[in-house]
C-alpha cells in the first residue's frame, strides 16, 4: 500500500555523495526492444554520433496497491465507495519511491554522470540528461540509427536498449529508443484514427475514409423522422430513438455541479451552424447553446474549411451528447493547434501536471510548437477533469510499444481514483484494427493479416470501452438489439498486452466455459487471462447527424460512446442532487450488476479472415455486457453510498 508520508518526504531526493561502482549494478538486461521497423520508416545511412540528444529517463512511478485503491473507491461493496481522492493526493500516492530515485541517479553517476537536482524533476517522476549519441549506445548498450519516414521526417531510434539488472525495475521507459511513428501529420493525429469496416459492408458510403466515423445516405428535409417520432429508428437513430431504447427519462436538478466533457483532435472541428440545425431539428429550446470550450495547447474552432473529414466526428459527438443531457452545459476538450495537432498524452498532461514530463516527443506532439503561427504554450495541469469525458478516438495496440500504454493506462487509473468516468469507442472494424488492417505473420499490420487487432485504449482496464448495436431492420425500439452489422462491426477481442482485472473475472470465465471461440493462439491471445472488451455498448448505426449544413445518416462507435457518457452523467446529476459523489470508475460496479443492461445476444464482429466473436448470453467480446437500462442503472448508483 501507499504511504503518504514516505512520499511527502521525497519532495526533496536526496543524492548520494559518492558514486556507485558500476558493478553494482549487475549485468545489462533488455529493458524494450522491436523486432521489425514499422511501416513506412527505413533506416537512413549516415548518423552523427557526436550530435547531443536529450536522454529522457521516466521512473517508474510508485504503483504499489494502486489498483487496490481504485478498487476501494470504486467497488459497489466496498466501505469507501465514491471516496476519492484530490489531484495532489493522487500526485503524491504515484511519486516514485526514495529507493527509485537513489537506484536511478547513483547509476548515472557511476557511468560518469555529473546529475543533481537540476536533472530530476521529483512531481513530473523523469531524469533528463544531455549526451551525445555514442554516449548514450555505452549507457543504454543500444545501437542507434536514423530513421525515415516516407513523408521525409527524421527520427533517430534504436530496435532494443538494455539497463543494469538493479535498474530496469526501477524505469518505465527510455527516451529516445524504440519508440517509433513520430507525429508525423501536420494536420491530424496520425494514430488516434477512427474505424472503418473490416469486411465489405452492406450500405453505400460516401466517404472510406479510415480517420473518421461512416457517413452514408444524405437525408432530405422532407425524409428526415419528425421529433417524437419513434416509427423510423430501425432506419433513423434521432435522441428519441435513444430515449425510448434505454429508458432514459429523466429531469435534471444539480446541472450547476455536474460536468461532462467530450474530447476532439484537431483538425476535427464542429460547426455552430450543424448544431443549431440539429437542435432546430431535434432540441427544443437548444438552439444557440455551445460547449464550453477547453482549448488544450491551442486547439481551436475552425469554420474556415468544411468537409465530413473535418466535421464529421465532432458534430455526431457533440449534437447527441448535447441533445441528451441538454440543459447540462457541455465541455469541448478541443486538443492541439493546428499545426501538430495533439495525442492522448497531450490532453492527458492538461489534466495532470505531473504527467507532462513523460510524453514522448517520437509519439506526442511536441510543445511549445516553434512553427509560425503554433502555440506557444504546454498545458499542463490546466484544466480540472470532468466527472465523465467522452472519446470517440483510438490506437491500435500494437502501434505503440506496451510501455507506453501501460504508463497512458495507470493515467486513467489516476483519473479513477479521482472519480473521473472514461469511455472510449471499442472501434468499428469487428476483430480488426484501424483501417481494417490485421496483424500478419512478420508483426506488420495488413488487410491481409490473420492475427486479431485489438484497439488501445479500450484493452486497458481503467476505462469503459463501449461497443455498438443496431435495431434490427424492420424492427421497434421495444425488440432486442443486436451487435452492428449495417457498414460497421462492433470492436472487440482480448488485449495482447493487459490482463484481465479482477472486475471482469467471473463475466469471462463463463464466457470461456459456455462459448470458448475455437480460434487458435495465432489468431487472438485465448490464455484466458487477458482484458477483454467491450466493456458495454449503445446503438451505434444509422445516426441522423447535421453535417455541413445537412443531414445524413452516420455509423459508428464514436455515435456509441457519447451516448453511454451522457447516460453516466445523468446518474451523476441524480446523485449529486441527493449529496452524493460521482459515479467515477464504473466497470466494477457494472460487472457485479450485469442485469442491469440488456443482454445482446446476436450478432458477430467479423475481421481478419474470419467471422470474429459472437454475442452470446452475459458478456461478450462484441457488446460487453451489453446495452444500459437508465432506470435500472440510475436505481443502481442512487442505492449506493
Amino acid at each position: 500500500m501507499f504511504s503518504k508520508v514516505c512520499v511527502a518526504l521525497l519532495g526533496i531526493p536526496l543524492l548520494r555523495v559518492l558514486a556507485a561502482p558500476r558493478e553494482q549494478f549487475g549485468p545489462h538486461i533488455i529493458h524494450e526492444e522491436r523486432s521489425v521497423i514499422p511501416n513506412q520508416w527505413d533506416r537512413r545511412p549516415m548518423l552523427d554520433k557526436t550530435r547531443i540528444i536529450p536522454v529522457r529517463i521516466n521512473l517508474a512511478q510508485n504503483l504499489e496497491g494502486a489498483e487496490d485503491l481504485l478498487m476501494e473507491v470504486s467497488h459497489p461493496d466496498s466501505p469507501k465507495y465514491a471516496q476519492h481522492y484530490n489531484a495532489e493526493e493522487v500526485a503524491d500516492l504515484f511519486a516514485p519511491t526514495k529507493e527509485t530515485i537513489d537506484i536511478v541517479l547513483d547509476w548515472l553517476r557511476s557511468e560518469g554522470h555529473d546529475v543533481d537536482h537540476s536533472h530530476y524533476n521529483h512531481r513530473k517522476a523523469a531524469v533528463v540528461v544531455p549526451m551525445p549519441i555514442h554516449t548514450a549506445e555505452n549507457l543504454l548498450h543500444a545501437t542507434y540509427d536514423a530513421y525515415e519516414h516516407t513523408n521525409g521526417k527524421v527520427h533517430i531510434a534504436c530496435m532494443n536498449y538494455s539497463l543494469p539488472e538493479a535498474v530496469r525495475h526501477h524505469v518505465d521507459f527510455v527516451l529516445p529508443t524504440v519508440h517509433f511513428d513520430v507525429h508525423t501529420t501536420p494536420h491530424a493525429p496520425t494514430q488516434e484514427e477512427k474505424r472503418d469496416p473490416t469486411v465489405p459492408s452492406p450500405g453505400k458510403l460516401k466517404d472510406k475514409s479510415p480517420v473518421l466515423p461512416k457517413q452514408g445516405a444524405t437525408l432530405s428535409p422532407q425524409a428526415l423522422a419528425p421529433a417524437g417520432s419513434l416509427s423510423k429508428c430501425d432506419q433513423q437513430i434521432t435522441p428519441d430513438c435513444l430515449r425510448a431504447l434505454y429508458g432514459i427519462k429523466y429531469t435534471q436538478k444539480a446541472t450547476k455541479k455536474n460536468s461532462f466533457g467530450i474530447v476532439e483532435y484537431t483538425p476535427q472541428s464542429y460547426i455552430p451552424g450543424d448544431l443549431d440545425l440539429f437542435a432546430k431539428q431535434y432540441v427544443p429550446g437548444g438552439v444557440g447553446r455551445r460547449p464550453k470550450l477547453l482549448s488544450v495547447d491551442g486547439g481551436q474552432i475552425s469554420s474556415a474549411s468544411k468537409s465530413f473529414d473535418l466535421n464529421g466526428e465532432s458534430d455526431l459527438d457533440l449534437e447527441y451528447g448535447m441533445a441528451l443531457t441538454f440543459p447540462l452545459s457541455v465541455s469541448l476538450y478541443q486538443a492541439g493547434d493546428k499545426i501538430f495537432g495533439a495525442s492522448f498524452n497531450t490532453f492527458l498532461d492538461a489534466l495532470d501536471n505531473t504527467y507532462c514530463a513523460g510524453d514522448d516527443p517520437t509519439q506526442d506532439p511536441h510543445y511549445p510548437d516553434p512553427n509560425p503561427g503554433g502555440y506557444k504554450g504546454k498545458d499542463c495541469g490546466k484544466y480540472a477533469p470532468t466527472n465523465v469525458i467522452s472519446t470517440s478516438y483510438a490506437y491500435n495496440e500494437i502501434d505503440l510499444t506496451p510501455s507506453y500504454e501501460k504508463r497512458q493506462c495507470n493515467e486513467y487509473l489516476k483519473l479513477g481514483l479521482r472519480g473521473v468516468t472514461v469511455v472510449y469507442s471499442s472501434g468499428d472494424y469487428g476483430v480488426a484494427g484501424n483501417g481494417g488492417n490485421c496483424i500478419d505473420a512478420s508483426g506488420h499490420l495488413s488487410p491481409s493479416g490473420l492475427r486479431f487487432n485489438p484497439s488501445f485504449p479500450s484493452t486497458c482496464p481503467y476505462i469503459t470501452s463501449i461497443g455498438a448495436t443496431q435495431i434490427k431492420p424492420g424492427n421497434s425500439v421495444a425488440k432486442p438489439e443486436e451487435a452492428a452489422q449495417t457498414v460497421i462491426f462492433s470492436g472487440g477481442g482480448f488485449s495482447n498486452v493487459f490482463p484481465m482485472p479482477s472486475y471482469q473475472k467471473t463475466a469471462i470465465q463463463y464466457y470461456y466455459k459456455h462459448f470458448k471461440p475455437s480460434y487458435s493462439s495465432s489468431q487472438y491471445n485465448n490464455n484466458q487471462k487477458a482484458r477483454g472488451f467491450p466493456d458495454i455498448s449503445a446503438n451505434g448505426v444509422n445516426y441522423v447527424v447535421a453535417v455541413d449544413g445537412a443531414f445524413s445518416l452516420v455509423y459508428g462507435t464514436s455515435a456509441s460512446a457519447p451516448v453511454v457518457g451522457s447516460i453516466f452523467a445523468l446518474i451523476n446529476d441524480a446523485r449529486l442532487a441527493h449529496g452524493k459523489k460521482p459515479i467515477g470508475f464504473v466497470n466494477p460496479t457494472l460487472y457485479a450488476h450485469p442485469s442491469a443492461f440488456n443482454d445482446i445476444t446476436s450478432g458477430n464482429n467479423p475481421g481478419c479472415s474470419t467471422q470474429g466473436f459472437t454475442a452470446v448470453k452475459g458478456w461478450d467480446p462484441v457488446t460487453g455486457l451489453g446495452t444500459p437500462s437508465f432506470p435500472k442503472l440510475l436505481k443502481l448508483f442512487l442505492s449506493l453510498k
